[in-house]
């Protein structure tokens, strides 16, 4: 079947409303409670020894640790494969970057690592699954590529199937889009396409999917962020054909729908920074509320979650608050499968933050917990049985 522009716009309409999102509960309350969490650190000039294990009681909001998961370098991104059994980590070290394959221990929360498989490109920052689970997708940042590697019935890594490189006209930011910087990749609803935020090139590039084959194919389809912008994480809208690409260079939130001729179309840019701030700021997370109702960003300098409610049939954001994360450099936050609470990793102060979110206003209420964990920047759940 050929992928026209207009096949494309199909095939994300209906997807959306068919097929759950990217790792998301979708509107579900999420059936368990118990669950173990992997975060992942940087080892370099730390005192990290690699990933860490956690209990998370969903009902209480308890983080307990658990101690060291795994040893291994500079874990920057953890993943857990949807079938609780396996884990994958981007080992980010420039030209010597791998992609490590762990089981997962269910009872004592222990990675036993399976194999590693050199990341064919530079510094990988951002790991997922296509939608059957049988491939395993890495974003390298430095090299500006993209890597598709299978995964076997044993959980290992096969030989790479795809290595493609992002390609485009730079960014107008010299220090920071001097070439491709491929930051985060998802597979779209219905598996046929994945997306791809390039930081250097302003861009959310689309590829076509080969599910039998593993294969990447450019396509002439994207979505344009504003010069300069930086595109570092993406959110798929809850059940709605949205797109939330949060800016890193400038701190801010595109909302993009979908449209015929390019693929998706600028509909909305917000700030994630309060009126009047004048420091550094790298935005850095972005996450849509399992109910779809509100979406979550965090500020690396004015070091806070900025919150916002989402117009259901229109996606365009209504600024709702900022809330301090209780430290320094939250790289990344995450929300509990519930969707009852906000864990914010802040890197450089070495703890998790836990928040408790209202989920009638999106609202968040630190809980008291502050955990130490040694320059946390990733963190993952799975359920526990």
């Amino acid at each position: 079947m050929k992928i026209t522009r207009r096949v494309f716009v199909l095939f994300l309409l209906i997807g959306a409303f068919v097929f759950p999102v990217a790792g998301g509960s979708a509107n579900r309350p999420a059936a368990n409670r118990k669950y173990r969490v992997f975060v992942g650190t940087y080892t370099t000039k730390t005192e990290s020894k690699g990933i860490y294990a956690f209990d998370f009681d969903a009902d209480t909001g308890k983080l307990t640790p658990k101690g060291i998961a795994a040893e291994t370098p500079d874990p920057s991104w953890v993943v857990v494969h949807p079938n609780g059994k396996y884990a994958y980590a981007a080992n980010e070290a420039g030209k010597a970057s791998t992609v490590s394959a762990f089981v997962v221990d269910a009872k004592g929360g222990k990675l036993t690592q399976l194999n590693q498989m050199p990341a064919l490109g530079e510094d990988p920052c951002y790991l997922s699954f296509d939608r059957t689970g049988r491939y395993l997708f890495v974003a390298n940042y430095t090299s500006g590529n993209v890597v598709v590697f299978p995964i076997g019935a044993d959980g290992k890594l096969g030989a790479a199937t795809a290595n493609v490189r992002d390609e485009g006209k730079l960014g107008p930011n010299k220090e920071r889009q001097e070439a491709p910087h491929a930051h985060w990749i998802e597979s779209y609803p219905g598996n046929r396409f994945i997306d791809v935020a390039d930081l250097g090139l302003d861009h959310i590039l689309i590829y076509n999917f080969n599910a039998a084959t593993g294969t990447l194919a450019p396509s002439p389809l994207s979505a344009t962020l504003s010069p300069g912008a930086g595109p570092r994480h993406v959110a798929f809208g809850q059940r709605s054909p949205f797109l939330y690409a949060l800016g890193e260079l400038q701190s801010t939130v595109t909302v993009f729908a979908p449209e015929e001729r390019h693929g998706f179309v600028n509909v909305q840019q917000i700030s994630t920074l309060p009126k009047g701030f004048a420091g550094r700021n790298d935005a850095a997370e972005i996450i849509v509320h399992p109910s779809g109702k509100f979406l979550y960003t965090s500020n690396r300098g004015h070091d806070s979650i900025a919150i916002f409610a989402i117009d259901q049939a229109k996606g365009t954001l209504t600024f709702v608050a900022h809330v301090l994360t209780g430290g320094k450099e939250p790289r990344h936050f995450a929300i509990d499968p519930s969707g009852k609470y906000l864990l914010a990793e802040n890197q450089h102060s070495n703890n998790i933050v836990v928040f408790k979110i209202d989920v009638a206003t999106g609202s968040l209420t630190p809980t008291g917990q502050v955990v130490e964990v040694p320059s946390p920047v990733n963190l993952t759940f799975v359920a526990v049985e």
